[in-house]
């Protein structure tokens, strides 16, 4: 109930109404972008943790699904693929220094 407040509070009156609407949509893909960006780190963190740990079957599967998440991520137009392409590649040269 207060952020319905908030929302309001900080769309100033008087200007045009497509704006009004388009700083609505801003405010929910800002959250939805928040959830996504915060369930990226949330991933790679298990990864790197399991990592540590020295349990690589943990770690593969951990990476596996950290690396499904993040190209969501950029298919959701959240991460840029070449971002996306960076974390992916140093979990797995990580990874791959766990093995050796």
């Amino acid at each position: 109930m207060a952020d319905a407040k908030a929302v309001k509070r900080k769309l100033p009156k008087g200007r045009h109404t497509s704006q009004i609407k388009r700083q609505r949509q801003n405010l929910k893909q800002q959250a939805r972008n928040l959830t996504v960006r915060s369930q990226v780190k949330t991933f790679i963190k298990k990864v790197v943790h399991s990592i540590e740990q020295k349990d690589k079957n943990q770690a593969t599967a951990a990476f596996q699904a950290a690396s499904r998440i993040i190209q969501k991520a950029v298919t959701k137009g959240i991460l840029h693929k070449n971002n996306a392409a960076r974390k992916i590649s140093r979990l797995a040269k990580k990874l791959g220094k766990l093995a050796a």
